[in-house]
């Protein structure tokens, strides 16, 4: 009697695991996998949770949300086998696999793209009402990031638009975004530059105990600043978003997933799908979710795309280049 109970208990278990596995979409034969996304108060680490958690509700693959130090040390877990998904900013990206800037003495190219999320904007936050202009920043103490991060380089960018160099004409601090707004509040420094989808936590934050002001762009400046680096376009941050008087007018960069080469195709296949059969619960849980469209996730051009990649947007009809 033990013996046929157990048989019995073994088949009800094959069906309910059968069952399951049918409930999941995707691609068969997912792995786990680390991604690497950003601090605790940055976009990557909050967006990317529920992606991670959304790839594992839905598909064979589990994912893995971990904070880094942002796009170069999340390349450089990649490179090193701690890793094998990433966000990173879509310049970074092009520096590590044209092994310029960040990149110049380490290129890295055993990588691809998995798609092309949001839009990273440059926030220049700070709480002097009299820093209206990038260029009011001269002679002030600025956090630019932490040392040798994507922000320092869009620091650098923004700040040579306007004439001024980042070492000569104003203070430089490196920070993270948490330690910024940290230092925002005690007065230590004057202004911040946070590159991150918007709302960000950490200004979120800071708005809320604090009248947050935002540096704006003038279209002159922009013009110059895409001319010299075209990884940047316009972009605005509406007044709503944090309650500021007016809608501030900045550039952004592309919040990218990159993966290893070694990934398998089912796995980022399942990120993919994941992603972009479920916009509506992933905007329910976080407001990125809003801003997922299939053309743009194609749209980067600097890194080729992942064969995972390739076989899902094919199939929406959507040519990308592969390796």
């Amino acid at each position: 009697m033990k013996k046929i109970i157990s048989l019995a208990m073994v088949i009800a278990m094959l069906f309910t695991c059968a069952a399951f596995a049918a409930e999941k979409g995707g691609m068969p034969g997912g792995k786990k996998l680390i991604f690497m996304t950003g601090g605790a108060q940055g976009t990557y680490y909050g967006f990317g949770g529920v992606l991670a958690g959304k790839v594992g509700e839905k598909t064979s693959t589990t994912v893995t949300a971990v904070t880094s130090g942002g796009s170069k040390a999340n390349i450089e877990a990649m490179e090193d086998g701690d890793a094998q998904i990433a966000f990173v900013q879509s310049d970074v990206g092009a520096y590590a696999y044209r092994g310029t800037r960040l990149f110049e003495d380490n290129k890295f190219m055993d990588f691809s793209t998995v798609a092309n999320l949001y839009m990273e904007q440059v926030q220049i936050v700070t709480l002097d009402p009299s820093i209206k202009t990038v260029a009011d920043l001269k002679g002030k103490n600025v956090s630019i990031g932490a040392a040798g991060s994507g922000v320092y380089f869009n620091a650098v960018d923004a700040l040579k638009a306007y004439g001024l160099d980042v070492e000569k004409d104003i203070k430089p601090t490196y920070q993270s975004f948490g330690d910024s707004v940290e230092a925002l509040q005690d007065g230590k420094i004057d202004a911040a530059f946070i590159v991150a989808g918007a709302p960000t936590t950490a200004v979120t934050s800071l708005a809320a105990t604090k009248k947050v002001y935002f540096v704006s762009f003038d279209d002159e400046h922009i013009m110059k600043l895409i001319a010299d680096s075209p990884y940047y376009s316009t972009n605005v941050i509406p007044k709503e978003v944090y309650g500021t008087d007016e809608d501030v007018v900045t550039v952004a960069v592309g919040a990218v997933v990159v993966a290893l080469d070694e990934v398998s195709e089912a796995d980022v296949y399942n990120f993919l799908y994941a992603t972009f059969e479920n916009v509506e619960e992933i905007t329910a849980a976080h407001a990125k979710g809003a801003e997922l469209k299939l053309n743009f996730a194609a749209s980067y051009t600097a890194v080729p795309y992942h064969k995972g990649a390739v076989k899902y947007f094919g199939e929406k009809g959507i040519k990308v280049a592969g390796k």
